[in-house]
């Protein structure tokens, strides 16, 4: 059986994490998502990540959890998945011509040696001016319902920005797999090692 685990459902995060060639399992924790009054969002996907790492952990014994959690950040409010069209329109539209923040949360726990180890990466995205014509054709054709800021990296939504800013791409899509590798290479897990040992 694989000895690294991620804790999501997200098809996005496991063809991230395919890149590896680490063997894994996955599985979807159930957690409340909700924000607490006055978090941070790094505070918040701190909380999410290790939350949702924590809950699989229970589960699987001598393995690596991986959880991570991602908001948007726009104007300083915390913007989650929008959940239906319109509101993924209303948030494109505000988004036109603007810089959003993304912060993805990221959390290991080794449950051999019950330790873990939270961290954050941002990436910093620049929408060009969108027409509602162009917003109204995107939604209706990617259906970017469950991701946060409306839009998905891996198709369409390259087509909306003007430049994007960060240390890791992958970020954006929900997995910074750069501070990744270096959690689990310090866990004992090289990716380019000999992972026998695990």
């Amino acid at each position: 059986m694989p000895r690294l685990v991620l804790a999501s459902g997200s098809r996005w995060r496991r063809q991230l994490l395919d890149r590896l060639g680490i063997p894994y399992a996955w599985t979807s924790p159930d957690i409340d998502e909700t924000a607490r009054p006055g978090e941070t969002p790094e505070t918040l996907v701190h909380r999410l990540a290790l939350a949702k790492a924590s809950r699989v952990a229970e589960e699987y014994q001598d393995h690596l959890i991986v959880g991570s959690d991602q908001v948007a950040v726009f104007a300083g409010q915390i913007l989650g998945k929008p959940g239906n069209e319109a509101t993924a329109r209303a948030q494109l539209a505000r988004f036109s011509g603007h810089r959003v923040s993304f912060i993805t949360g990221l959390a290991l726990i080794d449950t051999r040696s019950a330790r873990h180890q939270v961290c954050h990466e941002r990436y910093d995205v620049l929408f060009r001016r969108l027409t509602s014509d162009e917003i109204a054709r995107y939604v209706e054709r990617e259906q970017p319902l469950d991701s946060a800021g409306s839009f998905r990296m891996e198709g369409l939504g390259i087509t909306l920005f003007e430049k994007l800013e960060g240390d890791d791409p992958n970020t954006l899509i929900g997995l910074p797999l750069i501070r990744l590798c270096t959690l689990l290479r310090q866990a004992g897990l090289d990716p380019l090692g000999d992972q026998g040992s695990w």
